[in-house]
């Protein structure tokens, strides 16, 4: 797991590592990537929670096969977090998650990064993708009916930064 290792000439990271890695995610299938429904993911291949901010955007990625990433807008980001047990078993629960609200999430093949403030859940299926934006505030209430899926991303993020080197950070 690391960090991604583009940079600018001024040594920041560089954002168009953001760009091109979400362009192949939206623009990849289950079938390239050899996942299949499974018993508890019969429908869902993949899933993304999207957090919008002033300043940019961070992308969670979960993949069936335990493909684990989080890529931040501003150029950096965290790939091969599924390498590590406890962050492919996060990734899991999320996309399990994902699996029992589907219902949630209308179809919708836009890719639009969230508002800031604001969360976007993308359900990768076999039938094509779903999707639903919400204000991040409203999620975290127990009452809302995306509390568990939200729940459950953060989960995948806390996974992530609890595996990161100090290197990595």
């Amino acid at each position: 797991m690391g960090l991604f290792p583009r940079k600018r000439a001024d040594g920041r990271a560089d954002p168009e590592v953001f760009v091109g890695l979400r362009s192949q995610l939206f623009g990849v299938d289950a079938a390239s990537l050899g996942i299949e429904p499974t018993e508890d993911l019969v429908q869902v291949w993949g899933g993304v929670m999207e957090l919008g901010m002033p300043e940019g955007a961070a992308t969670i990625v979960s993949l069936a096969d335990g493909t684990t990433s989080m890529y931040l807008s501003t150029g950096g980001g965290v790939i091969g977090g599924g390498e590590h047990e406890h962050v492919a078993a996060a990734s899991i629960h999320f996309l399990l998650r994902l699996e029992g609200d589907l219902d949630q999430l209308p179809p919708d093949e836009s890719i639009d990064l969230p508002d800031p403030d604001s969360v976007t859940f993308y359900a990768f299926t076999h039938r094509g993708r779903r999707r639903r934006e919400e204000a991040e505030q409203a999620l975290s209430s127990e009452d809302h009916p995306l509390f568990s899926l939200y729940a459950a991303g953060h989960g995948v993020i806390t996974a992530l930064r609890e595996t990161a080197t100090p290197r990595d950070r």
